[in-house]
């Protein structure tokens, strides 16, 4: 397809992440406290629902990765969608804790089916070798969903309650994502037989692309612990360095514009080098960063910019890394197959950094995410003498 065709397709599936990410994974940010408060469910419980959710995206991801690559992103995205609006109508409607988990469940399922991840495989099963510009792009709208999703919500929690706010996101799904997906998605080419076989068979990947995936999946498992832990436990570990709470949260709002920001950067190289290089760079930033809050110096906002632009492009090379190693015709499966240890990852890491917080306090984690960077960094050398 040409470029210029391709921009109504990148600016939808913006559209589409925006709401798919606000309203799932970004929810109980705004919204755990308020839930807590007017249902006397414990908040540990509530923030739990989004573990529960990534937890089933991970179980799923493979399956939906092997749709994409049978049958495109469409129906899957519009799949998405029905789930995501069904999800937050049993929080919305939720009488007791039990049914506002099996709403997470649901949740989790539309993740699966909409997050970044099956995005990716649907932009790469539409342009094959060169879907990277798009994937890139993509990002770029996606940095945007905090930004435009927890003001938002806490307008809406603060007017008309956080079950109406569940209930109009739903609606929101069902009149705004999935009309764009239908329309604006193009159908995917069909996959000759002998594609399909190639592709689905588990020996095109040699002993080294093995070997390649497997490292790549440590990278993810690796980047998705430290991004969880740091959104989930970030206001804690900065209150702890004496950081009063307003300042903490104006701080962390830092984050999103920085991810931003460090986008546009990789955009304008209009990809004169390799994924790998994005992905370097990408945990080069990260340890910086880290390593630099860890030390407790001066110039925490600075510290945490770094970090995010870090973390900002790393999204684009989680999409770019598999298409250059792997290939397009297998990518919408590499990519799904990839998902499930670090979506597994974002789910279980928050709470493993809560008993660090609790038994060896603040400074433990901090050396402790530099740690996991470090490692992702060693990892990524193994990829380039692999690639």
């Amino acid at each position: 397809m040409p470029t210029a065709r391709r921009w109504p397709v990148i600016a939808a599936l913006g559209i589409v992440e925006i709401l798919a990410w606000g309203s799932s994974f970004y929810l109980p940010a705004v919204m755990a406290g308020p839930i807590a408060e007017s249902t006397g469910w414990p908040l540990a419980w509530v923030v739990g629902g989004l573990a529960v959710g990534l937890l089933v995206a991970a179980l799923a991801s493979p399956h939906v990765g092997a749709a994409i690559h049978r049958r495109g992103g469409r129906p899957v995205l519009a799949l998405a969608a029905l789930l995501l609006a069904a999800g937050l109508t049993v929080l919305a409607l939720a009488p007791i804790l039990p049914v506002y988990l099996a709403g997470w469940l649901i949740l989790g399922a539309g993740m699966a089916c909409g997050l970044y991840d099956p995005a990716f495989a649907t932009l790469g099963r539409l342009y094959g070798a060169t879907a990277r510009p798009a994937i890139t792009t993509l990002t770029l709208w996606g940095g945007f969903a905090s930004t435009v999703c927890w003001p938002l919500s806490a307008f809406l929690v603060a007017h008309v309650g956080w079950r109406a706010a569940c209930l109009i996101y739903a609606a929101l799904h069902v009149v705004v994502t999935l009309p764009l997906v239908l329309v604006m998605i193009p159908t995917a080419p069909a996959l000759l037989v002998a594609d399909e076989r190639h592709a689905l068979d588990s020996g095109p990947l040699s002993a080294r692309e093995r070997r390649a995936f497997l490292v790549f999946a440590g990278v993810l498992v690796l980047g998705g612990a430290i991004m969880s832990q740091v959104s989930v436990h970030l206001l804690t570990l900065l209150q702890a360095r004496g950081v009063s709470v307003a300042t903490a949260v104006s701080f962390g709002a830092l984050i999103g514009p920085a991810q931003v920001g460090a986008r546009v950067a990789e955009i304008s190289l209009k990809e004169r080098h390799h994924p790998l290089w994005t992905l370097t760079a990408a945990f080069g930033l990260i340890a910086l960063g880290l390593w630099l809050l860890a030390l407790g110096l001066p110039g925490v906002a600075l510290w945490l910019v770094l970090y995010a632009g870090g973390n900002g492009i790393y999204s684009i090379a989680r999409g770019t890394v598999p298409l250059a190693l792997f290939g397009p015709l297998r990518y919408p499966l590499v990519v799904g197959r990839l998902a499930r240890p670090a979506l597994a990852a974002q789910a279980l890491a928050p709470p493993a950094g809560a008993v660090v917080l609790t038994h060896a306090g603040p400074e433990a984690l901090w050396w402790l995410l530099l740690a996991l960077a470090l490692a992702a960094i060693g990892l990524i050398g193994a990829l380039w003498r692999l690639r």
